[in-house]
């Protein structure tokens, strides 16, 4: 897939621009760490750093996880502006200050995650205009000012999983056009305020699952073009809305909206949508099916744990079950006759008229003549 092959494109990116991991002069390397490649790879992992070290402009990977640094002091990499990849998970950070990465013009991967960190000042990622890869993920940041990631024009993937994210505001991702890769789940947010996703239309995947939005994000949503992956599981959502995905109907392949406690779709929620292929629906409290829905693509199609209405609202679910090999789980709660009976097997649709779309006039003059 298009995501796939710009992970891999990056992947092979960080060995071209790191080079061989060979041995280097050992004298040359900060206290306590090791060093390869005559300086170029500079490893820290666990030694007991309690702040920074000063490493040459030849290095190209510094790899400062599981020490205790605690802070980011403005110019602590001043001397280091050759750097592309930098390691900084389980440092126990509490805060990423102002001109915390300044000169760091070459980094392309910067990886943050699991530490302490509560806040991110404004021009924190000063300087970061070629960095591609953001890891924040495993933190406690309850906010982002707006236009944060605005110097990171080359920004492909952001991971902001498991934080304290409360609301999304516009201008949040100004600046951040190539944005592809979003992550939010584990996150606090009730709401995604209408323009806050407008800067990053082209996101390909965005990941909302584990928040407490109690309704679907129409407005923050309509913007954005080319989702193709989509997840909002337990999310505490009782309905989606009408034309909720119509914008990248065409581009979405994967949908998770399992665990919401939904009840319902709008007879329109799935209009526009025509390129599914896996859809989870597992532990909700739904009993049909919208009329929008095209089985047409689907190959995955997961339904446990629903109070399915057997009756013929749901009958071109079991025609798509008679044709496919995918038989999925899904349990008849009524009517009464029928409760405790699996989708796939009960009777309850014979009777059920297959409902034909009706050939346009032109189509059918046109058929005749050939």
């Amino acid at each position: 897939m298009r995501r796939a092959s710009r992970l891999l494109l990056g992947t092979c990116l960080l060995v071209l621009v790191l080079g061989p991991a060979v041995q280097g002069a050992p004298g040359q390397c900060p206290g306590l760490c090791h060093c390869h490649g005559d300086l170029q790879h500079v490893i820290c992992d666990g030694v007991g750093l309690k702040k920074i070290p000063r490493v040459s402009e030849v290095t190209r990977l510094l790899n400062l996880q599981r020490n205790n640094l605690g802070a980011i002091p403005t110019g602590a990499f001043g001397e280091s502006k050759g750097l592309i990849s930098l390691h900084m998970q389980h440092c126990r950070l509490r805060e990423i200050g102002s001109q915390a990465f300044k000169g760091l013009k070459k980094l392309i991967y910067l990886y943050l995650s699991h530490n302490d960190i509560t806040s991110i000042k404004p021009g924190a990622f000063e300087d970061l205009t070629e960095l591609t890869y953001l890891y924040l993920d495993g933190n406690q940041i309850g906010e982002l000012a707006r236009g944060i990631f605005s110097p990171m024009v080359n920004l492909f993937i952001l991971q902001l999983n498991d934080n304290k994210l409360r609301e999304l505001r516009p201008g949040t991702f100004a600046g951040a056009k190539d944005l592809r890769w979003l992550h939010m789940s584990g996150n606090e947010l009730t709401t995604l305020q209408p323009g806050s996703l407008d800067d990053v239309e082209n996101l390909a995947i965005l990941h909302l699952d584990r928040n407490k939005m109690s309704s679907y994000p129409a407005a923050a949503m309509s913007k954005l073009r080319v989702v193709e992956e989509l997840t909002l599981g337990r999310n505490p959502m009782r309905t989606i809305p009408d034309v909720a995905f119509q914008s990248f109907g065409r581009y979405m392949e994967k949908l998770q909206l399992d665990g919401m406690g939904l009840e319902k779709f709008s007879d329109g929620a799935f209009a526009g949508v025509t390129a599914v292929k896996s859809l989870n629906l597992d532990n909700n409290k739904l009993r049909s099916l919208p009329k929008s829905f095209d089985f047409g693509t689907v190959t995955n199609l997961t339904l446990s744990n629903n109070p399915w209405s057997c009756s013929c609202q749901l009958a071109p679910l079991r025609r798509w079950m008679d044709s496919s090999r995918i038989r999925p789980d899904a349990v008849c709660a009524s009517p009464p006759q029928q409760k405790g009976k699996q989708v796939r097997d009960s009777s309850a649709f014979g009777g059920c008229r297959v409902k034909t779309k009706r050939a346009k006039k032109g189509a059918r003059l046109h058929g005749a003549r050939h």
